[in-house]
């Protein structure tokens, strides 16, 4: 239990209140009522350092000030998450108390998203080391269209293994994919990529069938093959980067919007819903982005 007579700037006579509320009513544990005073305690400091807490004079944009000034001092999001949560249950049970409090100043406020965390990327040189693949058997020539293709499209490594051949229309360098949430998107592919596809092409089995298939019985190569050639790939390629699909995804996206600076194409390459929360993005039509696509990448320019 935690005593009324704490001596934490937070628990005055509506804390010490709220949090014995929480104790017997709702069972919670010692450790959890002890976390709910620390994360009301850390509000209290923030809003009001010198001076006792007036919880009922706390407005939302007194509290908007306060989160903002935590996540300037540092404060994890996570952290001030946990404090917004307390702030809502706290102001939650002073309104159900029917003693005058209105407002849940905590309500509908968010604590800021913390940075997420990209992958790698593999710079120019390492793509084409990686990319190096001799075509001198049928398992390498497959293997080098998959690569190939891989990072001049930026697919997903779902929408690479479930190609088949009328999705490729090669004599328009473009691809037709089926991505999230079942929307279709028209990418283009360079032509190192088109000129691997058109040898693998020519030994295939059934051109209506998959594109890229295993070496063992001809069905569709699975994403975890795909995942093992590419790791074969970089071993022997002498890459010492863990290579691995959103890699490839991820530099390509990178090495593109290095190149163009035209974020809402690579947007639309990517088949991104969002790339960035803070950003709308208009369509743009395929001859755009072909034409971004073939200025921009490094493996699409025609000599």
């Amino acid at each position: 239990m935690v005593s009324p007579a704490d001596s934490s700037p937070a628990t005055d006579r509506l804390v010490a209140d709220f949090l014995e509320h929480l104790r017997v009513e709702r069972r919670l544990s010692p450790r959890t009522l002890q976390a709910y005073q620390r994360q009301l305690a850390a509000v209290a400091a923030i809003v009001w350092p010198d001076q006792q807490p007036d919880w009922r004079s706390l407005d939302a944009q007194a509290l908007r000030q306060a989160v903002a000034a935590g996540h300037r001092q540092g404060l994890a999001p996570r952290s001030l998450a946990q404090q917004l949560s307390a702030l809502r249950s706290f102001y939650r049970y002073l309104r159900r108390r029917g003693d005058g409090q209105q407002a849940n100043p905590a309500a509908g406020l968010k604590a800021p998203k913390g940075a997420r965390k990209l992958p790698g990327v593999l710079d120019g040189d390492a793509v084409t080391r990686l990319l190096e693949i001799p075509d001198d058997e049928a398992l390498s020539v497959r293997d080098r269209a998959l690569l190939e293709l891989f990072y001049s499209s930026g697919l997903r490594l779902s929408e690479l293994a479930a190609l088949d051949w009328p999705d490729l229309n090669l004599d328009d360098a473009s691809v037709r994919v089926l991505g999230k949430g079942s929307k279709t998107r028209i990418v283009p592919v360079g032509s190192k990529a088109r000129q691997a596809l058109q040898v693998l092409r020519a030994q295939a089995a059934d051109p209506q069938g998959p594109v890229f298939c295993s070496s063992r019985g001809g069905g569709r190569l699975g994403v975890r093959a795909i995942q093992l050639r590419l790791r074969h790939w970089a071993q022997r390629q002498g890459l010492w980067q863990r290579v691995h699909p959103h890699l490839l995804r991820h530099s390509f996206a990178s090495h593109l919007l290095e190149s163009s600076g035209d974020l809402r194409a690579v947007q639309e390459l990517l088949g991104h819903a969002d790339i960035a929360t803070t950003q709308v993005y208009t369509h743009l039509d395929f001859q755009h982005l072909a034409q971004v696509y073939d200025q921009a990448h490094p493996r699409a320019r025609r000599k």
